[in-house]
Parts: C-alpha cells; structure tokens; sequence
C-alpha cells in the first residue's frame, strides 16, 4: 500500500468501519443447551432477523430461536455498501421460464416495494440507520459501458420499468448531481436509498429480541437435518424427535417443526452444503470526512448510490459523516470455499480500491484512507437467488442474493413467513420461490474457474478502457463460463 495516504488510525478488518464508527455489540448468551421451538433460525444475518421479525408480528405465540455463529450482523449484512436498493440478482429470462413474463415483473415490483418496507420499518421501530432515499446512479466512463447502459435501460423497460422507474439522465443533470471524472452517459432510478448498514442490523436484532425472540451467539451449527433424519423409532443420531428437524450445533441440538437456512455466504460451512453456494469475496475502502471544498468539485448533494458499468465494477456511497465508501470484488474467491474470520482484505486490494476513487473522483486525490475491509456474499450455480420451503422434511432457505441481498432479504423474509405458515399468497408465487440449483463444480475446477472468470473480466475492463467501443469479447467469454 506505498504511496496511499492513510489515517494514523487507519484499520484493516475488524470486520467493518460500519462497526468501527458505532462498536461491536455486547454478545449475546450462547445456546445454553438442547432446546425445541417452532421455528429455528440458523444466521443472524438480515434473512435470519427479518424472518424472525415477520413471523413474530404475524404469529406473537410462535416461539423462535436464532442461532449465529458470531453476533447477529456479523456477516455481509454488517459489512456490506449500504445499497437497500431494487436491483434483483440474476437472469430475468431464467426466472421468467419458471412462472412467465408477469411474474419476473411482479417480482421486480415486489423488490420497489420492498425498499419502502425496510425504510418505513426502520422508522416505525425506532432505527437510525443513516437512511436517506438518494436513488440510484449507474455511470459510463468508456464507449463500450456507454452501450451497456444504454441497452440495459431498454431492457429494463422490456421488463416493465417505466420511466419513472428507470432513464438515461441528461448530461447537465448528471454533472450536477455527481461529478465523475471521465463520465459519458449515466441513468438514475430512484428506487434506492443508502443506509448505514450495521446500524440496521443491530437496530433489527434489538427490535426481534424484544418481539421475543430468542438470539444465541456465539453457537456454530454444524449440521441442519430433516424430520425424521435418523436411527429407530424416529430418534435422529444427534437426539433430535423423528417429527421435529434439527440444527446440530456445538452446544446442543435444536429440534424445531421448521429450521430455516439464512447463512448466506457461510453456507459452504455446513455439513453437506460445501459446494450449495460460492462464497464470493468483496471489499470496501472508506476515506476520511472530506472537507467541502472537496465535495464542491464532486457534488452528490443527493446522497445517490453510485456504480460504474465495468465487469470488474465498483459501487459507492457518500456516508452520513460525508465519507465516500468504495467498494469491489478484489480477490473474488479463497480456495475451498475458505471465509475470513475478522473482515481484513489484501494490500493489492487496498490499493485498487483507491485507484479507482482516485480515477472517479479526483478531487479525493488527497483524502486519507481511514478504513479497509471485506465479507463474503452467496453465489449459485446460476447466479440467482433463491427462497424455498419444505414442508414435508420442515427446512426452508432464503439467499444467493449475489451482492444484493439488502432488500432482497427483506422480500425473503416476508416470504418464508407466508410460507411457514402455509398461506398462499401474492409473494409465495413469484418466481424465485422453490427454484432448484444445480451445485458448484467440486474443487480445485471451482477456484480455477472463478479465477478465470475474474481474469477474464480484468482484461475485459482494461480492453475497453484502452480502445473498445463495444462489449469485449473476454467478457462474452466470462458470462458464458460462469453460466450467468
């Protein structure tokens, strides 16, 4: 990291600056032993806290546990950009062939709606999360990204975004709401806020905890099991009833009528999920408060969310305490589905990060680096998340959200509450309910493909910035080895 300035208290890791600025909480009592309930929660991510909060506010005499490993929030919804924005992961042709053309649009409606929800939730509860509904800025900094963009909205309005959903913004417009440096076309869509996303984790632990949630930290579940999993007379190896499934953890076992799945990126960490989803490595940068002369040459008055249009992109937000969070993949994959335990992230990832801040905002040149860190986010096999419930073995799964899982959590939530509790209704029948993937190849042609896939990707940018005016074939390439 020579030559990039940094804080005299610069960190790396600690899981995120979102915890720095506000401080890691208190943890919780460990599982104190064996335990029933109605509903186990395996994850104290977003999908875990929002489907313990829906679940409670529909049915107060449920009882619920949520195990997590570390603290609640510990994970990528405490680490991630603070994008609770619309954006949904994966193919809308793929989706739309499980239920139709309409349905694939419900489901986009659903995610707008969804980031109302969060917000007035937020507000209804008491949380502070630093939410401000900016919306949503995508940039073109070369001529290929410009066709990208511009292809991207008429798809988009094909997939019913109107015009107040989704357009290519006019070029005075754009240089007043944001000065990127080298920028040729941008659109906006304003169904998108920025939050501060550790402080809605705990806010949203606080709140289910006082619903009457159990939350037992510090519990590594090993292994979730299905009803009836298990030796004679329906006893289950680990002691769980036959008509009960199980989360196995390393202080007792859990029986509960259902157990849901909401361990996201960590998945891979569970007996017989190794190769379920690809824990996708991403990592932010964050600078010191920047003066106003300096935001005087960059704008973002409007607090929007900003990201390029590269294959190797980068996403940002202007923080509450006027910061600019930056963030991208680095190195995408560690070996064997391996996850960090404390959020640090590589020197040569540092040192990209700040070049592209350099690159986009050269006002910031100078600004000091206060924070580095990353988390991992849950990849399928085909790139699209999924929530789906059993209730015949009783497990249930929300997640692959591929890097937006803010809101996406929110909709999961809601909807493994409706499923649990066997009402049909307009969310259990959008198309990512019941999807079934096809797991990732088995190691080392898992690390080697996705390391291909990035180096693909990294070539692909720097084609485009030197001389191409279209798409880039490496990336083409990319697209069709990682089956997105």
């Amino acid at each position: 990291m020579k030559g990039i300035p940094l804080t005299k208290d610069f960190a790396n890791g600690g899981v995120s600056f979102w915890y720095r600025q506000i401080g890691l909480p208190a943890r919780r009592p460990a599982l104190p032993g064996p335990r029933d309930y109605d509903v186990a929660i395996v994850g104290g991510g977003y999908t875990g806290l929002w489907t313990a909060y829906y679940l409670k506010r529909a049915e107060p005499g449920l009882r619920i546990a949520i195990l997590e490993k570390e603290f609640a929030g510990f994970g990528a919804s405490g680490r991630n950009g603070g994008w609770l924005s619309a954006e949904f992961a994966g193919s809308r042709k793929r989706h739309a062939r499980a239920r139709g053309r309409q349905a694939m649009i419900d489901l986009q409606r659903a995610m707008f709606r969804s980031v109302n929800e969060v917000i007035e939730v937020a507000r209804a509860e008491g949380i502070d999360a630093d939410v401000h509904k900016g919306g949503l800025i995508h940039v073109a900094t070369n001529p290929a990204q410009r066709r990208r963009l511009r292809a991207g909205v008429a798809d988009l309005r094909a997939w019913g975004y109107g015009a107040d959903d989704v357009r290519l913004m006019e070029r005075d417009e754009a240089r007043e709401r944001l000065q990127v440096a080298g920028a040729l076309e941008a659109s906006y869509s304003p169904h998108c806020a920025r939050i501060q996303p550790a402080k809605l984790a705990v806010g949203l632990a606080g709140v289910v905890e006082q619903l009457g949630v159990d939350i037992f930290e510090d519990t590594t579940v090993t292994e979730i099991l299905p009803r009836g999993a298990g030796g004679p007379g329906g006893q289950n190896d680990h002691g769980g009833r036959g008509g009960k499934a199980a989360a196995v953890t390393t202080r007792g076992v859990v029986t509960a009528d259902y157990v849901i799945r909401a361990t996201e990126g960590f998945t891979a960490s569970l007996t017989g999920q190794h190769r379920q989803w690809l824990p996708m490595n991403s990592s932010m940068i964050v600078t010191e408060p920047l003066p106003p002369d300096v935001w005087k040459h960059i704008g973002w008055h409007g607090s929007e969310l900003l990201e390029d249009e590269a294959h190797a992109y980068v996403y940002a937000q202007r923080t509450a305490d006027d910061r600019i969070a930056i963030g991208g993949r680095g190195v995408p994959y560690r070996y064997g589905s391996r996850t960090d335990h404390r959020g640090a992230t590589q020197a040569q990832t540092v040192a990209l990060l700040w070049r592209m801040l350099v690159k986009l905002f050269p006002a910031a040149a100078d600004a000091r680096i206060a924070h580095a860190w990353c988390g991992v986010l849950g990849v399928p096999r085909d790139w699209c998340s999924t929530v789906h419930l059993d209730h015949a073995s009783g497990l249930g799964w929300a997640g692959g959200y591929v890097g937006s899982g803010v809101t996406t959590a929110n909709l999961a939530g809601r909807t493994l509450r409706d499923l649990v509790l066997a009402r049909d209704t307009a969310l259990t029948s959008l198309p990512w309910v019941g999807r079934q993937v096809r797991q990732w190849e088995p190691e080392p042609l898992r690390w080697t493909g996705v390391q291909l896939i990035y180096t693909l990707f990294r070539a692909a940018d720097r084609h485009e910035n030197e001389r191409g005016t279209t798409t880039s074939a490496y990336a083409h390439l990319a697209n069709l080895i990682s089956g997105r």
